[in-house]
């Protein structure tokens, strides 16, 4: 089982703006859990209104900001760059980016079509760079910033059934380490996190069959599974001046698959 804790306290991250995107559900909630217990300034972007209603619901009492929720379709550039102008008009610039929203839905290699292929990199890489771009006019005004991507070891291992979702991910690394090299002089940090097989809701119940549990558990060093708050105190360490030096680099956290 995973350790229990007590986990790190990072007292950069306190009263910081941060932004989450997919932060409803899964290893976005943890991210904004975790930023939140920080006492981070936490605003988070999603589809799930519902679900967003209900983590706003439990997280409120203890929080030592309001959280804010925006309803936004993150394949709408738009929308998603007018959140973003609204966080800063509220709050100023955005300290802390964690481009973590995705979609990782099985498809048939034949069953992808041009419309498909275009809505698959639009859920799970092309809205990565509009929001990076959407937070660096701040983060260079504030002379700092981290950006924190979310990509996947499933172009590494690699996996089946999740082709475009796999070329998304392998560009967000790319994607990460050009962008570090583009505004590093700004003293803003680029980083991406690749998780393996997290027992997210999602995953436990599309997913995890016994017959994939086996596999993960046989591939993997670590012969249990990682939790979404294991990814979150990745993605803490990622924003905090704790890891200042640190950029333009690919974390894995798959417990020794790849």
């Amino acid at each position: 089982m995973p350790i229990t804790g007590p986990f790190a306290t990072f007292p950069s991250l306190r009263d910081r703006v941060v932004v989450v995107t997919g932060g409803a559900s899964g290893i976005g909630e943890a991210i904004v859990e975790a930023f939140v217990a920080q006492g981070s300034r936490v605003a988070f972007l999603d589809i799930q209104r519902d679900a967003a209603a209900q983590l706003i619901a439990r997280l409120t009492p203890a929080a030592a900001h309001t959280l804010e929720f925006f309803a936004c379709d993150l394949t709408d550039t738009t929308a998603l760059q007018q959140a973003v102008q609204t966080i800063t008009g509220q709050h100023g610039p955005v300290d802390i980016l964690i481009n973590n929203a995705g979609n990782d839905t099985r498809h048939a290699i034949d069953e992808v079509t041009p419309e498909s292929f275009d809505r698959s990199i639009a859920v799970n890489l092309r809205h990565q760079f509009f929001m990076a771009q959407a937070v660096l006019p701040g983060m260079r005004s504030a002379g700092r910033g981290s950006i924190v991507n979310m990509s996947s070891i499933a172009w590494i291992i690699p996996s089946t059934s999740v082709s475009i979702y796999a070329t998304a991910k392998a560009g967000i690394v790319g994607m990460t380490r050009t962008l570090a090299r583009e505004v590093g002089a700004d003293n803003i940090r680029v980083n991406c996190i690749l998780p393996g097989a997290i027992l997210t809701e999602r995953q436990r119940r599309l997913w995890f069959t016994p017959e994939y549990q086996a596999e993960v558990l046989a591939a993997q060093a670590l012969k249990r599974f990682i939790l979404p708050e294991e990814v979150a105190r990745l993605a803490l360490f990622l924003a905090a001046d704790d890891s200042t030096a640190i950029t333009g680099q690919s974390h894995i956290i798959d417990a020794g698959w790849v």
